[in-house]
């Protein structure tokens, strides 16, 4: 008897999708490409020159992270070329926050059924952060895994190495009672807080990603799309100064839970809620679902991206430079916590 022959495609995994897809991603990623690069797109490892004459002690920093459920915004609008951007710029801020310019970025996405433009479109992304941050988008992963995933989602992660030289590490370990603490606006709600925010838009409000909105100047979609920033053109020249103590990058757990982690013992942070003014966004999700202000603040940057603490007498410089920040509060003596 015989048998219909049956290929990996009749499985769902279509090699031809991946290698189209290969095809339209490569231009984007040699986009970045550097004099330290020394691989090809398509190697089984990305090749990076570790060599830094310049510094006395490199330390490499590597991180890793996701772009969450703001991937959701993505597929209900069709627009797929923002993610990326948002991924790169998550993860330079994640290590920048000790003092480390970025160097290469690995990224895997995995997807039920591989769309080679919506693939693409997602690269293009990660690739134009790369560049803006001086990033070689070194290589990564596309995987297509039939029936992991609903029909037209994906899910993305990213993986950063950065280097600082040792003498010029930012750990905080510094900061003290009469530190200033600066904040650096963000762009909407960067890449945290989607489950909430979307449960209180889309479920409490019954709101939809095409519903413009008079409090927001935006389509909702639009709103919850807005790029999360990277904080490297602004802070990237005071690195080497030694005026910056400590930074913060506020992603998942807000003021609450991110500050506190570039504290030394025997302080704590008062931040002075009305020394920035919330975007129209924070306050539009609060009324929507009642959401008391110790959640909003666990849970959503409130307008604040990165903050910096410096000692006072430095703080001018550094506002100076940075042009648009906040004073938004103070070290205080204490055991860690962030009190509003």
């Amino acid at each position: 008897m015989s048998q219909e022959s049956i290929s990996y495609a009749d499985a769902g995994v279509s090699i031809d999708n991946a290698n189209l897809a290969v095809a339209k991603i490569r231009d984007y990623a040699r986009s970045t490409f550097n004099e330290r690069t020394l691989t090809e797109i398509g190697s089984f490892g990305g090749m990076f020159s570790a060599m830094f004459p310049d510094m006395a002690e490199p330390i490499l920093v590597a991180s890793a992270d996701g772009v969450g459920t703001k991937l959701k915004v993505a597929f209900d609008t069709g627009i797929h070329n923002t993610v990326g951007a948002d991924l790169v710029n998550h993860c330079v801020n994640d290590i920048l926050v000790q003092g480390a310019r970025p160097l290469f970025f690995l990224d895997y996405f995995a997807t039920g059924k591989l769309e080679p433009d919506v693939t693409a479109s997602v690269v293009e992304g990660m690739a134009r952060a790369c560049r803006e941050n001086g990033c070689v988008l070194l290589g990564g992963e596309t995987a297509e895994m039939p029936s992991m995933y609903a029909d037209g989602e994906y899910d993305l992660a990213g993986f950063i190495v950065g280097v600082v030289d040792k003498p010029r590490v930012i750990d905080g370990k510094s900061i003290e009672p009469g530190d200033v603490v600066l904040g650096i606006p963000s762009t909407g709600l960067q890449t945290n807080g989607y489950s909430l925010a979307r449960k209180l838009f889309f479920e409490v409000g019954n709101y939809n990603v095409d519903t413009f909105v008079d409090e927001l100047g935006s389509t909702v979609g639009e709103a919850l799309l807005a790029t999360h920033s990277s904080f490297l053109p602004e802070i990237g020249p005071l690195l080497d100064s030694g005026k910056i103590k400590g930074l913060a990058h506020i992603t998942g757990g807000g003021f609450l839970e991110n500050i506190p982690r570039i504290l030394p013992n025997g302080v704590s942070v008062e931040i002075d809620r009305g020394s920035w003014t919330v975007p129209p966004i924070f306050g539009l999700m609060q009324k929507l679902g009642n959401v008391a202000d110790q959640e909003m603040f666990r849970t959503f940057n409130m307008g604040i991206g990165m903050v910096v603490v410096c000692s006072e007498s430095n703080s001018y410089q550094i506002k100076d430079h940075l042009k648009n920040c906040f004073d938004i509060g103070q070290i205080v003596s204490g055991n860690g916590v962030v009190q509003i």
